[in-house]
């Protein structure tokens, strides 16, 4: 990642700060041992500059990391698993 993406537990998402704007990729917990990520925002100007993917990979790293199940509700994550199904495909719910 040319950028760090911080990991922000008590509310929920993933985030990064580029060029002074924002990016986020939020999840929520609905049972134990599940993740579901709900939304991704990328601001326009950063847009179309693997910054999504770059959340989406760091979201899915953490849910290896702890075995979490993964759920998409987002569709901008269902989208980014169903393209590269062979490597998340282990983890999702």
């Amino acid at each position: 990642m040319s950028n760090s993406i911080e990991h922000d537990a008590q509310n929920q998402e993933f985030t990064t700060l580029r060029k002074g704007l924002d990016a986020e990729l939020a999840y929520s917990r609905p049972i134990d041992g599940v993740i579901d990520f709900t939304h991704t925002f990328v601001d326009e100007q950063l847009r179309g500059q693997g910054v999504a993917d770059e959340l989406a990979r760091a979201g899915l790293a953490f849910a290896k990391e702890n075995n979490l199940k993964v759920k998409t509700s987002c569709t901008f994550m269902a989208g980014f698993v169903k393209r590269h199904h062979a490597e998340y495909e282990a983890i999702m719910a």
